[in-house]
């Protein structure tokens, strides 16, 4: 049997209303693009599994015996791939008519582009700001404060193709050459940025990232860590402390020092008014923060 054209690879923690409106969108893809599908468990237990190995049979499911995260159980799910490009697709997506071609499209003829994202959508009418250019403090900030916005509106307007400096993994095509050249996913990171810090690596090696708006997914967003939302948020500040560690200067890395001591602060009084006590993680965070050794 030849090697298919495309791996696409989802990684699954308990979003088992999502997960099969995101399989029939995958297996839609028209079939002139020969394709594989790896679904990757991080230890679930609602029973969406179950349901995969009954309704996909030709889905493959490598389950893990706990939670390794979103990178690591990326990485093991290339490496037991074998497509010339790898597609890594949340659960909480569905692909649009079309969506696949047109990423392909964008990588597949030249040879400088080594990955690309499509528009990513939550409902009719409104986009997801699914790209971006540098980050450190300065540059988070313009992009939070002035690029989303202006971002959001143009989007719905005029759509345009662009090179950008990273794009969000939630719908990420790759060629898999460029994902094996650097290493793959960081598994430092357990969750956030660690496709921010894959696309940092690409470009530094030389490689064109691509955001192409044909390409229309829809994306929910937040599907399973909504649920969770203080360790989401303490994942979010560990993961973003470790990349500004690894890419970001002197000065970005104080000021982001200085703005994660207050909003520590800040998000423990919140908790303690919704109930969200937890002391460990909080004292991890501030130990974090004092120590300066990331989460490696």
């Amino acid at each position: 049997m030849n090697a298919p054209l495309l791996s696409v690879i989802l990684v699954y923690y308990d979003d088992r209303m999502n997960l099969t409106p995101c399989l029939d969108s995958v297996l839609a893809t028209p079939p002139d693009i020969p394709l594989e599908v790896i679904l990757v468990d991080n230890a679930s237990t609602d029973g969406g599994i179950e349901d995969v190995a009954t309704a996909f049979p030709s889905v493959r499911i490598l389950r893990n015996a706990g939670n390794l995260g979103f990178g690591a159980a990326n990485n093991r799910a290339v490496r037991e791939s074998s497509g010339e490009f790898l597609l890594f697709l949340n659960t909480d997506t569905i692909l649009q008519p079309g969506a696949v071609s047109a990423l392909l499209a964008a990588v597949r003829p030249d040879a400088g582009a080594v990955a690309a994202g499509p528009l990513l959508f939550p409902s009719e009418g409104k986009v997801q700001v699914s790209f971006g250019s540098r980050v450190d403090f300065l540059g988070q900030l313009v992009q939070k404060t002035i690029w989303n916005p202006f971002y959001k509106r143009r989007l719905r307007r005029h759509p345009a193709a662009r090179e950008a400096g990273w794009l969000s993994a939630a719908c990420f095509l790759c060629r898999r050459s460029a994902f094996e050249a650097t290493g793959g996913f960081d598994e430092g990171f357990f969750l956030y940025f660690e496709d921010i810090d894959l696309c940092v690596r690409m470009r530094s090696a030389g490689g064109r990232l691509l955001f192409v708006p044909a390409a229309r997914v829809f994306h929910e967003g937040s599907a399973t860590t909504g649920i969770r939302p203080a360790a989401s948020r303490f994942e979010y500040r560990k993961s973003q402390w470790a990349f500004y560690r690894k890419h970001a200067s002197r000065g970005s890395l104080r000021l982001l020092r200085a703005y994660l001591r207050g909003n520590l602060g800040f998000q423990k009084l919140i908790g303690r008014f919704r109930g969200e006590e937890g002391r460990s993680r909080w004292t991890a965070y501030r130990e974090l923060l004092k120590s300066g050794k990331g989460n490696r």
